[in-house]
């Protein structure tokens, strides 16, 4: 392993990722062919948002590389970059590859839950998500996405709440967690605990807009 890898790898596990891809180009290996650096290129591009770069090298990796592990991760990294640019259909194609492959996890779950949302396919999101609560019903992200989905929708304010309550159990003070519970309590019309815990997220993270429109449509609601 050359310095240029070595002093890479320290970067990288840093999370500072623009060192890291500086050491990681000077390496000079062929990344096609040294499909380790393919993955370390990929993952440094992926967290500065280059992603056509970050596509470039992650498809090397999962076409050629023998390391199943390595595989699965590049096509997670892949669905997520497909997803986030809308590309929807693809991120679909690489995690349903995953699952042929017998690489069953919430986290799939969970990521095929969102592509079917943001594709307004709510009852398709929602098996994705009962799926995944079977896998990990103590999974926070997956109890807060259920809540969230079935109160935005108006399906069971009553259920919503209940689900988002025990994402906020398990991380008491992680902002989304709290904006959904408030906003579960808002579609069941009980406003009072609405403001109490929307106030609470805003407090937390004031500068996401979606928490700030939660809190203003309460807000503007209780004032009438």
């Amino acid at each position: 392993m050359s310095d240029y890898m070595k002093i890479g790898l320290r970067f990288l596990n840093l999370k500072n990722y623009r060192c890291a891809l500086e050491e990681f180009l000077l390496v000079e290996d062929d990344p096609s062919e040294y499909l380790d650096l393919s993955y370390y290129l990929g993952i440094c591009y992926t967290n500065l948002e280059n992603y056509d770069k970050a596509l470039l090298y992650l498809e090397q990796v999962v076409t050629n590389h023998t390391d199943i592990l390595m595989v699965y991760q590049c096509r997670l990294i892949l669905s997520y970059i497909y997803s986030i640019t809308g590309r929807f259909k693809l991120a679909e194609f690489e995690l349903t590859e995953l699952l042929d492959a017998g690489f069953e996890s919430a986290q799939i779950y969970g990521n095929l839950s969102y592509i079917s949302y943001s594709q307004k396919m709510v009852e398709k999101s929602l098996e994705y998500l009962n799926k995944a609560a079977v896998l990990e019903p103590d999974n926070p992200n997956i109890l807060n996405s259920i809540g969230y989905i079935l109160a935005n929708e108006g399906l069971d304010p009553e259920e919503s709440i209940i689900s988002c309550k025990k994402a906020v159990k398990l991380k008491s003070k992680y902002p989304a967690y709290l904006d959904s519970l408030g906003w579960a309590y808002y579609k069941a019309g009980k406003n009072n605990e609405a403001l109490i815990h929307l106030r609470k997220a805003f407090s937390l993270a004031g500068s996401n807009k979606v928490i700030a429109s939660h809190l203003r449509s309460v807000v503007g609601e209780s004032k009438l």
